[in-house]
C-alpha cells in the first residue's frame, strides 16, 4: 500500500498510539498524500529519516502477531527551529492533526517548540489563506482533553484572529480503548519474534487489533466552508455526547486494567495474561468490571446508549476481559501499573470508580481491594501499617478538594479494601472472588 489521497496528517509524539492507530489508519485509509509525526527524542528522528520514513508495528491478533509497514513518513523535531517551521507548514495545509502525547501537561512548555505554538502558528496560516479544514484528535486519557488543548492553542492566537481560527477548526475528545505499548527488552523482541520500528531503532511497537474508537462529534460552527467537510479517517465513530463512553473507559476498561495490574504485583506477576490462571482472579475481575462498575455506570448512564444496559456492559465487559488476557499482547504488570499515584488521585480510575460506587448506592468492595493494592504498590508498609490511611492518600487528593463526607466514606472504603487484602495474603492467597463473596466480617 502506498500514499494515494489528497490530504496532509499531522501527529504530535512518536509513540505507540500515534504509530499504531492514528498514522495506522491514516496510511491504511488510502485518503492521505502526506503524513508528518512531530517527535523530540532525536534518536527516533534519525531513526526513522534514515529508513526513508517506513517503520513497522506489531499488530496482535488473538491468534497471532503480524507487523505492518508504514510510510512513507516524515518526522521533524519541534525543538529544532527549521523543523518547527516544516511542522507549522504541514498543520496550516493538514485536514486531520492528532496528539498522542504522555498527559495534558505535554501541551504548553516555556519552549518555542511547544506543541499549542506550533498548532497556533499552523491554524493562523490555515485561516489567514483560507487552508483546509481540520479536525484535532485529543488522545491524551482524560475526560476534557480537547477542550484544555483548544484553550491552550487559542490563548497563544492573537486577539482578533480566534474566531477565524475557529471556523476551519474542531477539537475532538477520544475515547481510545486501544491497549498499546512499546516493547525495548531485546531478548523478548527476539524471543516474541517482533519487529523493530526500524532496523536502527530498536523498540518495537506492539497493539492489539482493536480499533473501534469513539470521537466526539465533528463542529466547525455554521459556516459555509466546512459544511461539506468528513474526516479522512473513517473508521472513528462519533458520538454526541462521549463523555458517558469516556466514564466506561476510565471507570470500567481502565480501572479494571489497573486493578488486574495491582493484584498482579501483590502475586508477583509479569504478565497480565498470566493472571488468567490464578486462581479466581480472572471471577473476580469480571464481577468488579460487571457487577460494581457495570451497574453503577448504568444507574448513572441509562438510557443514553445501548452500552449502558445490563446485557450492553456485560458484553463490553467480556469482550475486554479477552482482550486484557491476550498472550499476543503480552502486556506487563509493571507498564499497567506504573505511576499508582496518578491512579489513586480523586478523579481517577482506581478511587473515581470506588467514589461512583458509593454514589450509586454500592458497595464496590473489589476496586477498593484493587485501591489498596495500588496504595501497596506505593509504599510496602502500607498493608500492615497501623498508620491512619489519609496520610498516603490526602497528598494525592488535596489539589481537589473532595468534599469531607465523601472523601471519609472513600477512606473507609480503601480501609477495608486494606483489610481483605491482608487477609486473602495471610489465607495463603485462596481463590480470591470465592474469598470475596464469603462476606468476611472486617475487623477495623
Amino acid at each position: 500500500m502506498s500514499l494515494s489521497g489528497n490530504r496532509t496528517f499531522v501527529g504530535f509524539g512518536f509513540g505507540a498510539i500515534q504509530a499504531g492507530l492514528f498514522l495506522y489508519e491514516a496510511f491504511r485509509s488510502g485518503n492521505f498524500r502526506r503524513l508528518m509525526v512531530a517527535e523530540v527524542m532525536p534518536k527516533a528522528v534519525m531513526a526513522l529519516r534514515q529508513s526513508a520514513g517506513q517503520y513497522a508495528v506489531n499488530v496482535a491478533y488473538y491468534d497471532r502477531v503480524e507487523a505492518v509497514e508504514i510510510g512513507p513518513v516524515e518526522i521533524a523535531n519541534p525543538e529544532d527551529e527549521c523543523d518547527r517551521e516544516l511542522l507549522a507548514a504541514a498543520v496550516a495545509e493538514a485536514a486531520e492533526i492528532a496528539t498522542a502525547l504522555p498527559s495534558v501537561a505535554y501541551y504548553t512548555s516555556d519552549s518555542a517548540g511547544s506543541v499549542h505554538r506550533i498548532l497556533a502558528e499552523g491554524l493562523r496560516r490555515k485561516a489567514a489563506a483560507g487552508g483546509p479544514p481540520a479536525v484535532v484528535y485529543a488522545a491524551e486519557n482524560h475526560n476534557h482533553a480537547a477542550e484544555i488543548l483548544e484553550a491552550a492553542v487559542l490563548s497563544a492566537i492573537p486577539r482578533g484572529e480566534d474566531d477565524r481560527v475557529r471556523s476551519r477548526v474542531s477539537f475532538l475528545n477520544t475515547v481510545i480503548g486501544k491497549m498499546s505499548g512499546v516493547v525495548a527488552d531485546p531478548h523478548e523482541i527476539k524471543e516474541r519474534r517482533l519487529k523493530t520500528v526500524t532496523p536502527i531503532d530498536p523498540r518495537a511497537f506492539l497493539v492489539e487489533a482493536f480499533n473501534r474508537i469513539l470521537i466526539s462529534k465533528t463542529s466547525f460552527g455554521d459556516t459555509l466552508a466546512t459544511r461539506g467537510f468528513h474526516r479522512g479517517i473513517e473508521v472513528f465513530e462519533e458520538k454526541p455526547d462521549l463523555l458517558p463512553f469516556e466514564e466506561a473507559k476510565l471507570y470500567g476498561h481502565n480501572s479494571t486494567h489497573a486493578v488486574a495490574a495491582y493484584l498482579g504485583a501483590f502475586l508477583g506477576a509479569n504478565r497480565i495474561a498470566g493472571l488468567e490462571k490464578a486462581a479466581g482472579v480472572s471471577a473476580f475481575l469480571e464481577a468488579a468490571f460487571i457487577e460494581e462498575s457495570g451497574e453503577a455506570l448504568i444507574r448513572r448512564h441509562r438510557g443514553k446508549d445501548a452500552l449502558f444496559t445490563p446485557e450492553g456492559y456485560r458484553a463490553y465487559a467480556k469482550d475486554l476481559l479477552v482482550r486484557m488476557f491476550n498472550p499476543y499482547l503480552g502486556d506487563t504488570v509493571e507498564r499497567v501499573g506504573r505511576d499508582p499515584e496518578r491512579k489513586l488521585e480523586w478523579d481517577d480510575r482506581l478511587v473515581g470508580t470506588v467514589r461512583i460506587g458509593l454514589q450509586q448506592g454500592l458497595n464496590p468492595v473489589r476496586y477498593a481491594m484493587g485501591a489498596a493494592a495500588a496504595a501497596t504498590a506505593l509504599d510496602k508498609s502500607f498493608l500492615d501499617a497501623c498508620a491512619p490511611l489519609q496520610k498516603l492518600l490526602d497528598p494525592l487528593w488535596c489539589k481537589a478538594s473532595p468534599d469531607p463526607a465523601e472523601r471519609q466514606a472513600v477512606l473507609q472504603a480503601v480501609e477495608e479494601g486494606r483489610t481483605r487484602l491482608r487477609l486473602w495474603r495471610d489465607a495463603g492467597f485462596p481463590n480470591l472472588e470465592a474469598f470475596v463473596k464469603q462476606g468476611l466480617s472486617i475487623r477495623r
